[in-house]
Formats: structure tokens, C-alpha cells, sequence
């Protein structure tokens, strides 16, 4: 495909670059390390040879990503499903999600796109705060990946912006592949998700027309994502505080890598995904004066509305709620044993904290409310 030179730096590589590539990242040897991590028991030539047997981007996400995947989801899951009841699988589609997990909210939804006779799978946004290796950036441009650039200056950010939104609808329009990005920057670390109207104003920088022209071109799909347990729940937490009492703390490059690890290794009980109903229609539905400054808050509380009526809600939901307000109201969603449960699980994370001047009552309340959130807005939403 003749893809404009302009996008060369923030997208995925082409085919006939993926031998070049290949060859790159199996001479680094933090990579291979990698590979003998995660596949303890089979020879590094194998492997290797597997790779470079790879002659697309989407054969290499069925050839190496999707066993990874369904042995971890073995290993790491009770369950993991999705309702596309509402799309098509011949489309092409812009899915809009939460954000749980940096690295498995993608690709859990690429695998399961698969799963459900997709032909073919995702294009996913990622920031390049996350790429500072150069193995990684290379490895995440094999996996269907485009960079979102990030720490620019207001003229940059602006240029780049555009172009990230012109790849975008490049993508649905030209490529004919899906794209998937979250709805907000970075993830609600307190569960309570919102889509950052930010986003839609990029998307909106791209196509033609007029702002609901621009964004039907990209048939958003609004996309639920539920865990049962977040496995990042005490690390993020533990944010919460050293936030609270230093305003000016920020994380380290540890602290990405260390939640990429934990969010990927730890146990999430069951996962469900629901895309909701393409967003075409009701944008056609708005009024064309509709103001700019309205319009995309707008389409932000309908994207969102759809993401919080489709959670998948677990015991675990609502005895947290009851928990933080220190009654049983809702007991008849729960057992005693459910109960038991989420309090030892609970108990578990909060002891794996580790910083300084560790506020017990005040991490105990972070945690329950990341799991309290999704019932509450789910209630909101379907009013």
C-alpha cells in the first residue's frame, strides 16, 4: 500500500519492513532475555525462527501474540469475553474503550476480535511515554501499534495532533482496518471513566466536513471494559498517596515498567468486553448549529453513558460499595463467601504497599472505590 510519507514516523511498519526489523530486535539482547521469560521451555532459535517466518503484522499477532495470550488468560484469568452483538465483523470500526491495563486492554480486545471472525484485528494507539526502549518501540510497531507523541510544546503538540488524526481516518478509510484508542490519556485510576473531550478533538482533526462528519467517519464503536479484579489496584492506590501528599510527585520509568508487569503476570478473575452500538446514528441526531465548545461534551457524556450501561458487574462491586459505606444495602448482590473473599483479596494488595508514612484508612478507601465506581456509574446510567 502506497502509505504517505508523512505518517512514517508514527506508524506501524509495513510488511516489506518487518525482515529488517525482525533481525534488529533479535540481535538486542534485553529481548531475547524476554523470550527466555516467557517461553522458559522452548529454544531461543525457535522462537527466532518463528518471528521471521512472520511475513505481515497481523500474522505475527496470530502466530506469536495470540498463544501468548490464551496461555496467560489459562494462567491469569477465570474467563474473558466479548459481546459484538451490536457490530458487524465486516466493518471497520474506531473502538473507543476504558482503560484498565496498559498493555492487555488492546490486546485482549485484538485477540478476542479474532476469537469472533474479524479478518483482521486492531491499529493501537500508544503513547510513547511507555517506548523509551528502542526494542519495545520496534516490537509494539510489529504489533499494529501508532505512536502518540507526547511532552511537546503547544505548536507540536498541535501539528501532531492532526497528523495522529489523519492516520487515524488513513486507517478506516484507506487501510480498511479497525483502530483501537482509550478513552481518556492514561487510566482512571480510580475506575470512574470518563472520555476526555481532548480526544475527540484530535479524532476530529482528520476527514473531511463538518465535526460530526469527521467523527462518523471513523465509526466509533464505545467499548466496556470490566475486570473482576485489577491486579494494578494497590499500585494504584499507593499513587493516590504519594500524589496526595506531594503534589509534585510524578512516576518514574520504574513505576510504568513495574505496572506493565503487574497488570499483565496478575490475577484478573473474569474479563468481559461489550462493544455498544456504533455512534453513526446518534451523531446524526445532533443539531448542526450546535456551538464547538458544546458539541464534543456532548458526544463525550453519550460515549461515556454506553461504556458505563455495559460493565459487567461482579459481587466485588457491590460488597465495595457497602464496604466504604459501611453497610450491607446491598448484600442480596452478594454471599457471605463473596464478602470473605474480597476483604482477604482485599487485606492482600493493601499489605503489598510499600511507601512512606502508609496511610491504612486512606489506601483501603482509594481501593474500594476503584471497585465501587463502575457500580455507581453503571447506576447513573441507566436512569
Amino acid at each position: 500500500m502506497n502509505i504517505p510519507h508523512q505518517f512514517d514516523a508514527i506508524r506501524p511498519f509495513e510488511p516489506e519492513e518487518l525482515p529488517k526489523v525482525f533481525n534488529r530486535i533479535l540481535d538486542s539482547e534485553q529481548f531475547r532475555l524476554v523470550l527466555t521469560h516467557l517461553y522458559p521451555h522452548i529454544p531461543i532459535d525457535i522462537i527466532a525462527k518463528q518471528i521471521l517466518s512472520c511475513k505481515t503484522n497481523l500474522e505475527f499477532q496470530q502466530k506469536m501474540a495470540y498463544p501468548f495470550l490464551d496461555n496467560l488468560l489459562r494462567k491469569a484469568a477465570k474467563s474473558c469475553d466479548i459481546d459484538i452483538r451490536s457490530i458487524d465483523n465486516k466493518y471497520r470500526y474506531t473502538f473507543v474503550s476504558n482503560h484498565r491495563d496498559i498493555v492487555l486492554d488492546s490486546a485482549f480486545l485484538c485477540k478476542l476480535l479474532m476469537d469472533n471472525g474479524f479478518q483482521t484485528t486492531c491499529e493501537i494507539a500508544i503513547g510513547d511515554n511507555l517506548l523509551s526502549l528502542p526494542w519495545v518501540k520496534d516490537l509494539v510497531r510489529i504489533n499494529k501499534s501508532f505512536i502518540v507523541e507526547r511532552s511537546l510544546s503547544m505548536r507540536e503538540k498541535l501539528l501532531s495532533s492532526k497528523r495522529l488524526a489523519e492516520y487515524m481516518h488513513f486507517v478506516i478509510q484507506e487501510k480498511h482496518d479497525n483502530v483501537w484508542i482509550a478513552q481518556r490519556e492514561g487510566r482512571a485510576k480510580d475506575s470512574d471513566d470518563r472520555t476526555s473531550e481532548s480526544v475527540l478533538k484530535m479524532m476530529s482533526m482528520g476527514g473531511e466536513g463538518s465535526v460530526v462528519e469527521r467523527l462518523t467517519q471513523l465509526h466509533i464503536v464505545p467499548v466496556s471494559i470490566s475486570y473482576e479484579y485489577d491486579p494494578c489496584d494497590y499500585l494504584k492506590a499507593a499513587e493516590f498517596q504519594l500524589k496526595r501528599d506531594n503534589p509534585d510527585w510524578k512516576k518514574g520509568e520504574h513505576d510504568d515498567v513495574m505496572s506493565m508487569q503487574t497488570g499483565i503476570m496478575g490475577y484478573k478473575g473474569n474479563i468481559h468486553y461489550h462493544c455498544a452500538t456504533c455512534i453513526d446514528d446518534y451523531l446524526q441526531t445532533l443539531d448542526t448549529d450546535t456551538p464547538k465548545t458544546e458539541i464534543f461534551g456532548m458526544i463525550a457524556q453519550h460515549i461515556d453513558r454506553e461504556i458505563h450501561r455495559h460493565y459487567r458487574l461482579f459481587p466485588n462491586n457491590y460488597v465495595a460499595l457497602d464496604m466504604l459505606n459501611e453497610n450491607e444495602n446491598l448484600a442480596s448482590n452478594y454471599s457471605n463467601e463473596d464478602k470473605k473473599t474480597f476483604e482477604t483479596y482485599t487485606e492482600k494488595q493493601l499489605s503489598r504497599i510499600d511507601i512512606p508514612n502508609k496511610d491504612y484508612l486512606y489506601l483501603r478507601k482509594c481501593m474500594l472505590t476503584m471497585y465501587a465506581n463502575p457500580l455507581r456509574n453503571y447506576w447513573a446510567a441507566c436512569k
